[in-house]
């Protein structure tokens, strides 16, 4: 199947699409769908795509494969934008995506209610990644798991491994400690500030709604860390020094990666993050181009044999001029969306290995930028009034953005819809 039969099918499938009941997002999966066998929309061949979790990254992967006329199948716990989007066929809302055993038997249960046999699994959540890597065979009866494997994975889910591995390949990263207990941690000799933060880090975040915490003396590290240590296991609590520096100097490579090598590339410099110092997503992001990122990166990636989207986070330390591995996201991470207007559109890459059809190898064009608003404001204006930023130099930000998060002339309904969901999404993450 040729990309040229994908296109063709577009017009079927949308007239399809009006006829199928689309599943309300509070509704169970239906006993009888109406779905082809063997993954195929109605009318059609076409192998379709499940998005697990259908935030603004999933969306973004609903629009990639829905403006080629792939049907997408999205499955959320939550209140998401992806629900209303003209590109998503199918809508299905479950109880719980977070438990490991219950987001797998979940996922294998819409696949079979609906008939979605050798469709596309893209999870958009670290801890779905985890669990489609560890039961990568049991999924693998229903869906094509483009994941990476369990082997691949444990290197990126747990930070102890990640930074263990980094320093085995000569990979920059910030000095990090992992004490058991507060004995432990009051013989570190360290220098603040620091941040204590999970080598698991949805072991921490779901419960704390923050990334990480900082600690400005002893005391403050004594207080937050028994804190911390209380959420998660004996040794998960990590102890890591603060790289000075903002936006400008906080950087990221992304890639689908096959066989040692990028299929699809881009550096990316994230210029603002929500929360503004240790932020849990990028708001201003603008593409770059630093081949020290991508030899590094790739480094990482071939020695555990990566396959698969991913994105490697950088900070630049102004002290000594060297980028510092932060963190890994082994999943489309929020601005890829950014990589479609760079020239390199990562979820129809992966889709198009996965289902047979060639694909060239490519990387972004750099001075291309994206921006989320609903978060980028709040952040500009809490830098604004620490006295990090001007005003002027804010709306100076905001001249030349290229794509928005949700925003899209020809699927307008999601934009409207995330507005209406900003006093859910303050609930729900403290936004």
């Amino acid at each position: 199947m040729t990309e040229r039969t994908i296109r063709e099918h577009t017009a079927s499938e949308r007239g399809a699409a009006s006829t199928v009941d689309r599943q309300d997002a509070d509704s169970p999966a239906r006993t009888e769908p109406r779905w082809t066998q063997f993954g195929a929309y109605p009318g059609t061949e076409t192998v379709g795509a499940v998005v697990v979790g259908g935030n603004f990254p999933g969306l973004g992967i609903v629009r990639s494969l829905g403006r080629r006329g792939i049907p997408v199948c999205v499955i959320d716990d939550e209140i998401s934008v992806s629900r209303v989007s003209r590109y998503t066929t199918h809508h299905v809302r479950v109880p719980d995506l977070l438990d490991e055993q219950r987001a797998v038997d979940t996922v294998l249960d819409v696949g079979r209610r609906l008939g979605l046999d050798g469709w596309i699994l893209y999870p958009t959540r670290d801890e779905n990644v985890a669990a489609f890597a560890r039961y990568r065979d049991t999924l693998a009866t229903q869906f094509r798991v483009p994941s990476p494997g369990w082997d691949s994975v444990q290197w990126i889910w747990d930070k102890r491994r990640t930074y263990d591995m980094a320093g085995q390949l000569g990979i920059p990263a910030p000095r990090t400690w992992c004490p058991r207990d507060v004995g432990e941690l009051d013989e570190l000799d360290l220098e603040f500030p620091v941040a204590i933060k999970p080598a698991i880090k949805e072991h921490f975040i779901y419960a704390t709604k923050a990334k990480a915490w900082r600690a400005d003396n002893r005391e403050e590290l004594r207080e937050k860390f028994q804190r911390a240590a209380a959420l998660v296991e004996p040794g998960e609590a990590m102890v890591q020094e603060v790289i000075p520096g903002d936006g400008r100097h906080q950087f990221a490579y992304c890639a689908f990666y096959k066989d040692g090598q990028a299929i699809g590339s881009m550096v990316a410099q994230r210029r603002r993050q929500h929360p503004p110092e240790f932020g849990r997503a990028s708001t201003l992001a603008e593409t770059v181009d630093i081949p020290l990122l991508e030899e590094l990166s790739e480094r990482f990636l071939r020695h555990v044999n990566f396959y698969g989207l991913v994105e490697m986070e950088y900070k630049l330390d102004p002290r000594d001029g060297r980028y510092k591995l932060l963190d890994i996201n082994a999943r489309a991470w929020g601005y890829h969306t950014l990589g479609q207007r760079a020239g390199v559109d990562f979820p129809y890459l992966l889709y198009a290995d996965q289902v047979g059809l060639p694909v060239e190898p490519c990387r972004a064009q750099p001075g291309i930028r994206w921006i989320r608003l609903v978060t980028d404001l709040p952040t500009g204006a809490v830098e604004i009034k620490a006295g990090t930023l001007s005003l002027r130099s804010y709306l100076r930000s905001l001249r030349g953005i290229h794509i928005e998060s949700v925003f899209a002339r020809e699927d307008p309904l999601p934009g409207i819809f995330e507005l209406a969901l900003i006093p859910y999404e303050a609930i729900k993450r403290g936004f």
